[in-house]
C-alpha cells in the first residue's frame, strides 16, 4: 500500500515539474513572440531623411504620418536646391541635375531640357558662375491630395563683375510613392511650374 501511494507520490510530482516546465516554456516564447513583433514595429518606424542634401540621417518616429508634413517640405526644398544650384563645372551640374529629376517627374526634365537648350549650363561654366538658391518658404496643403505645393526663395547669382539676387516662386504638387535610395522621402513632384524669376537687384562686385 505505502509503495504504490509513494509511486501516486512521485508521479503527481513529475506531472508537476513537467507542468511547470511547460508553463515556463510556454512564458519564454510568448515574451520572445511579443518582443519580435516590437521589433518588427520599430523597423516599421523607421525613415530617412536629408540632413541639408548632404547625408542620410536614420530618424526614429512613433508615426510617419505626424512627420508626412515635414518630409514632405524638405522634399520640396531638397528638389529646388538640387536644381537650381550651380557651378562652373559640367559633372558637378549633370550629378546635381540628375539627382533632382530623381524626384519629381516630366515637368522637371521639361525645365531642364529648356535650360540645356538656352545653353543656361554652358554660359555658367564659359562664364565662371556659381548661382546657390535661398529657400525662403515652402506652402503646402495638405487638405486635399495631390498635395498642391509653392515654393518661395532667392537664387543669388555670382559673375566675375557683379552679383545678381533673384526671385524664384514655383509651384507643383505632390504624390506618394514607393521609397528608395534616389527617392528616400516617397514623394514624387508633379506638374511643376517656374511662376516668377525675375531679378531683385544687382550689385557690382568690389575688384581688389
Amino acid at each position: 500500500m505505502n509503495k504504490t501511494f509513494d509511486i501516486q507520490r512521485k508521479f503527481r510530482f513529475t506531472v508537476y515539474i513537467l507542468l511547470a516546465v511547460s508553463l515556463l516554456l510556454i512564458g519564454f516564447s510568448a515574451f520572445v513572440f511579443i518582443r519580435s513583433l516590437n521589433l518588427v514595429e520599430r523597423s516599421r518606424q523607421k525613415i530617412y531623411v536629408l540632413d541639408n542634401g548632404k547625408s542620410l540621417l536614420l530618424a526614429l518616429r512613433a508615426d510617419i504620418t505626424d512627420n508626412r508634413p515635414a518630409e514632405a517640405r524638405d522634399h520640396v526644398k531638397r528638389f529646388h536646391e538640387l536644381f537650381f544650384t550651380m557651378e562652373p563645372d559640367k559633372q558637378y551640374i549633370e550629378n546635381n541635375a540628375r539627382e533632382a529629376l530623381y524626384l519629381a517627374d516630366g515637368s522637371a526634365m521639361k525645365q531642364y531640357q529648356s535650360y540645356k537648350e538656352n545653353n543656361v549650363y554652358n554660359q555658367v561654366i564659359a562664364s565662371d558662375i556659381s548661382m546657390t538658391l535661398l529657400a525662403d518658404s515652402v506652402q503646402i496643403d495638405f487638405s486635399a491630395y495631390p498635395y498642391q505645393f509653392r515654393f518661395f526663395g532667392r537664387q543669388k547669382i555670382v559673375r566675375k563683375s557683379n552679383i545678381t539676387i533673384r526671385n524664384l516662386e514655383t509651384s507643383g504638387r505632390l504624390r506618394n510613392i514607393s521609397r528608395t535610395d534616389n527617392n528616400p522621402h516617397g514623394l514624387l513632384i508633379e506638374d511643376w511650374l517656374i511662376t516668377d524669376n525675375k531679378d531683385l537687384e544687382t550689385l557690382k562686385r568690389k575688384s581688389f
